[in-house]
């Protein structure tokens, strides 16, 4: 055990959906590679998503029974993933019921703190009830952090006149107009996840802080604006993307993986990289739409069609458009190393939902982007990165909806526009080119020591052993007097005897 984090143990409880639990998983790596004891808790289903992550470690992997019947979700579906976006809020709102097992697993595990996604608010009163502090991990930047507490706290959409159409974000440093159909259902007041998402942020607020998949750099006016103006402890650790080791990149089949041989074959920034994360789906009519646009675009192509919301079966893209792009382009239909695609010598652009993982990778890997979001705190995270940071260029996406039938049709015209806007040569995609690529450079110094995220996270370390310690002391301190007590009553009982 390290002298940094003597017999610290921390318990791990990542949130059920690919775009945190993997991160989450990165993040326990972290700790445990400082010297703190780490176990991981999550359900039988995911256990196999994680389990390759901590390979050779010595991090202690524990599971908990998902509650399908109870739920009513199909057995075995235990994450976001494993789910049509239909499920996706019968999901979130199942995930209260692992708070039983979870109750029995922490009382037997006995951790000196519990790391917890923010959608597991109820962790917070389990973990109070045994003295155990807790911390939230947050899935996205601080900037939609900082815009989260404000939305949640006044829900300004209320006082607007009836049929605004926009209007600037409450509190922030920065003076940031949206559209009112862009802001997630989440935060519209009275809807059904309304409620949730304040319950979140109440009880994050009241939790010993919150540890965030960013770094100081990156952000500086929000991690600040968070901590002063909002006023909670939080720590940045990341980009947890640059804490993995150097990866293999194999395909399924093992060997290396055929995208990024192919991309081999292209020349250095040419290739635009089309991928919308895990969950997302389109509708095949915007499929095509999307094909016709990177065809009329003339680049050089690599695109993760994701099939989720389809049955996998029947031709989803236009008529013999593999066959017409087949020496520019690459359609891929499976998962694909995201990363190291992103870090390929051959990409030039990144066509991304503006899922924070999407979007901090390719910080890391210095690539300019075209923002498509298309829900939950998406199109935040759009506006950091086309307003605040300035390494992105929108295609221009109006409606906030995980649902593809109710979003706009974006013809191919706009998605060619956005394509080639990307990867032109003129000053203003110079510059986004140099202000992301000294963003890359911020973000490796930040996780090497001395760097802004080694140090948070060894403060958070440092913070965590003495409170064990204060609390060792006090134990020892409360046993040493009900000791006292009881002697004096010994001999009090014993002069009774004698007289």
């Amino acid at each position: 055990m390290s002298a940094e984090a003597p017999n610290l143990h921390i318990l791990f409880f990542p949130g059920l959906f690919p775009g945190h639990m993997l991160p989450m998983t990165q993040m326990a790596k972290a700790f445990a590679a400082r010297g703190v004891r780490v176990t991981i808790l999550t359900t039988p289903a995911n256990s196999p998503a994680i389990q390759p992550a901590i390979a050779g470690t010595h991090i202690g992997l524990r599971t908990i029974p998902f509650p399908s019947a109870a739920s009513g979700l199909p057995e075995g579906c235990e994450n976001l993933y494993s789910l049509p976006p239909s499920l996706h809020f019968q999901f979130i709102t199942a995930i209260p019921l692992l708070r039983g097992p979870f109750d029995e697993a922490l009382r037997e595990i006995r951790p000196d703190c519990i790391v917890s996604d923010s959608f597991m608010p109820w962790t917070f009163a389990s973990a109070r009830e045994l003295g155990i502090p807790r911390i939230a991990f947050c899935g996205t930047c601080f900037f939609s952090t900082c815009v989260f507490d404000h939305m949640v706290q006044q829900w300004p959409l209320q006082s607007l006149p009836p049929g605004t159409q926009s209007f600037f974000l409450p509190e922030i440093p920065h003076r940031i107009e949206m559209l009112v159909s862009q802001i997630p259902e989440f935060h519209l007041a009275g809807t059904p996840s309304s409620e949730l998402f304040r319950l979140m942020s109440d009880v994050d607020g009241e939790s010993y802080g919150m540890l965030t998949n960013s770094f100081y750099e990156l952000e500086t006016e929000y991690v600040e604006h968070y901590r002063k103006v909002i006023g909670r402890r939080s720590w940045h650790v990341g980009p947890l993307s640059l804490l993995r080791e150097s990866p293999a990149a194999t395909s399924p089949s093992g060997g290396r993986d055929p995208c990024l041989k192919w991309l081999d074959r292209k020349p250095p920034c040419s290739v635009v990289y089309i991928c919308f994360g895990s969950i997302s789906s389109f509708t095949k009519a915007q499929l095509q739409e999307i094909a016709l646009g990177l065809e009329a675009a003339g680049h050089l192509f690599l695109w993760v069609v994701n099939l989720v919301g389809t049955d996998g079966s029947g031709e989803l893209l236009p008529e013999g458009f593999e066959e017409r792009v087949k020496d520019r382009g690459l359609v891929i239909r499976r998962w694909a190393p995201q990363i190291e695609i992103l870090s390929h010598r051959s990409v030039g652009g990144f066509l991304t939902h503006c899922g924070w993982n999407s979007s901090v990778e390719a910080i890391c890997a210095g690539i300019p982007v075209a923002t498509w979001p298309l829900f939950a705190e998406q199109f935040y995270n759009e506006r950091l990165l086309v307003e605040v940071l300035k390494i992105a260029v929108s295609v221009g996406l109006k409606k906030c909806t995980p649902n593809s039938e109710e979003r706009t049709l974006v013809d191919a015209s706009t998605v060619e526009v956005a394509v080639r806007k990307l990867m032109e040569e003129g000053e203003e995609a110079a510059g986004r080119r140099r202000r992301v690529g000294e963003l890359r450079e911020k973000a490796q110094r930040a996780v090497e020591e001395g760097g802004s995220s080694y140090e948070d996270l060894g403060r958070v370390i440092g913070e965590l052993v003495e409170m064990k310690q204060a609390m060792g002391i006090e134990g020892k301190t409360m046993k040493a007097v009900n000791g006292e007590e009881k002697e004096a009553e010994r001999i009090e009982e014993n002069r009774k005897y004698e007289g």
